[in-house]
């Protein structure tokens, strides 16, 4: 009924009013922007469907209450645990949408075997993939590349890119801030449009769409993958990062 929608409403409100106020005052950004952001988050919950009907036999919502449990079937709402890598000399940022469940089970970006990320850097980078998380961290910081993700909260179904709603952006600026990123690259469609619509406004950093490294994009074999990410970005970022290591240049563009 109507009333169970707008129940839906006042309590995704106080749910997503807290995390985006959470966000904002760990920037030191809340004071400045606290009339947009209500006006955001009501904007948000006003759709009122992103819930299962609440109980008739309440009668009170307030701050405290949550939205997890009368989320729609499969769906669960998800904090993403991975840090961002990255250090004074990453030059290029890449961007993912939100972890895979392999990667939040295996504590670490790109956790899913199927997923082409870390052969494409290595093919990228003329080096062997590397196999485990401190060889990929090391891969990372060596070429110059920061990695993380754009969203920080969603809800979620598994790993479906395609699920994902009520997002809280990640604090993309954490990195921006601490080292002088030259490119800002979004790893396929979703992080590009989750970044354009949530994070674009804030950093004011254009990103570069770049094709998704998912299985489920088959259409592009490594190799195409591998030109296309070549010719995405200035040449001279990714000859930097292979000057960075004694163990490769970067792979040439075919002409």
């Amino acid at each position: 009924s109507t009333d169970w929608k707008k129940a839906n409403a006042v309590k995704l409100k106080f749910q997503l009013l807290k995390t985006y106020k959470e966000l904002y005052q760990s920037m030191d950004l809340y004071e400045e922007n606290k009339l947009q952001i209500n006006a955001f988050v009501l904007a948000i919950a006003k759709d009122g469907g992103v819930a299962a009907p609440m109980s008739r036999r309440r009668q009170k919502l307030d701050s405290r209450d949550y939205i997890e449990d009368e989320l729609p079937a499969g769906y669960e709402r998800m904090h993403n645990p991975l840090e961002p890598v990255y250090d004074e000399n990453s030059r290029i940022l890449i961007l993912g949408s939100f972890p895979s469940a392999r990667s939040r089970e295996n504590g670490f970006h790109y956790g899913d075997p199927k997923n082409r990320f870390w052969k494409l850097l290595a093919r990228l980078f003329g080096e062997p993939v590397p196999a485990d998380t401190a060889a990929r961290k090391a891969l990372l910081l060596r070429r110059g590349i920061a990695l993380w993700d754009v969203v920080a909260v969603c809800d979620i179904k598994g790993s479906s890119e395609q699920s994902i709603r009520n997002v809280v952006p990640a604090d993309i600026n954490r990195i921006l801030r601490a080292a002088e990123i030259q490119t800002v690259i979004a790893n396929g469609d979703t992080a590009y449009r989750l970044y354009q619509k949530y994070c674009r406004e804030y950093t004011g950093r254009e990103a570069v769409k770049c094709p998704s490294t998912s299985p489920s994009n088959a259409i592009f074999t490594l190799e195409r993958l591998a030109d296309r990410w070549v010719e995405a970005v200035e040449p001279e970022l990714w000859i930097a990062g292979a000057e960075n290591s004694s163990q490769g240049s970067i792979r040439q563009s075919p002409e």
